[in-house]
């Protein structure tokens, strides 16, 4: 018995992994985050399938329903939304396998940063600009580190990725003015690859009110930097007496 944690991607269906959709119609028992994982994935799951939707449950109920699994050795799909490697929860869950004994393997998605700089069309580093890309998030109900206050990190003057933070679009937007020019480029993408997807697009000056008019006030991507805005120079990559292996 296994557990499988899948990254499902930012929300289409079709944005999953080919490893991670192989693991869903095989697997005899499916857990998946209710409230950001759209049901469709299921679709793809096996006749008879178990299924649980995790919204509601704690962590000690995802250890019964993994103990469960292992009594009939049956293998678990845990699906969780974009990547799980970032603001997935998972590293509780994982150290519960350790502490429980059973085996578990981690099937990276798309995550949502990216599909929102897709949606964009927009690269996020730039040929002759910046070559940095900083995820964070303001501080809510989890805290931050001090040290990564939003100002300190914009002073980077990186490309900069917030998650979990669009419901206090005015403070983000108080912090990051500390430190970068009320022009800066912002784009906010709210449910990335969703049928109902929205792009905000907007500076510093005026996107917390762009935000606000259009309703937008939680699964969202924040992006900031000029890269938004600014074609950059040409790479090498494609330069003609630039020889190399890396086409």
């Amino acid at each position: 018995m296994k557990v499988y944690f899948v990254g499902a991607g930012p929300g289409a269906p079709d944005l999953i992994t080919v490893r991670g959709r192989q693991l869903l119609e095989r697997c005899p028992v499916v857990m998946y985050a209710g409230s950001l994982v759209d049901r469709a994935h299921l679709e793809h799951a096996r006749a008879a399938v178990e299924v649980h939707d995790t919204s509601a449950m704690t962590l000690a109920d995802i250890g019964r329903v993994f103990q469960a699994a292992r009594a009939r050795d049956l293998d678990v799909v845990r699906l969780h939304t974009g990547d799980p490697s970032l603001y997935g929860a998972v590293r509780e869950q994982m150290e519960l396998c350790e502490e429980l004994g059973i085996e578990y393997e981690v099937v990276p998605g798309v995550s949502s940063v990216f599909a929102a700089a897709a949606a964009l069309r927009v690269e996020l580093t730039v040929p002759g600009g910046t070559q940095t890309l900083i995820c964070s998030r303001l501080q809510g109900r989890t805290p931050v580190p001090a040290a990564e206050n939003l100002a300190d990190l914009a002073a980077h003057r990186s490309s900069l990725a917030l998650f979990l933070s669009v419901q206090e679009m005015e403070e983000v937007t108080r912090q990051l003015r500390e430190v970068l020019p009320a022009t800066t480029p912002v784009a906010v993408v709210s449910r990335v690859s969703w049928p109902d997807e929205q792009v905000v697009r907007g500076t510093l000056e005026d996107i917390a009110g762009r935000v606000a008019a259009a309703g937008i006030r939680r699964t969202a991507i924040i992006l900031v930097g000029d890269a938004l805005a600014s074609a950059g120079g040409k790479s090498r990559l494609y330069a003609e007496d630039f020889h190399h292996g890396y086409r």
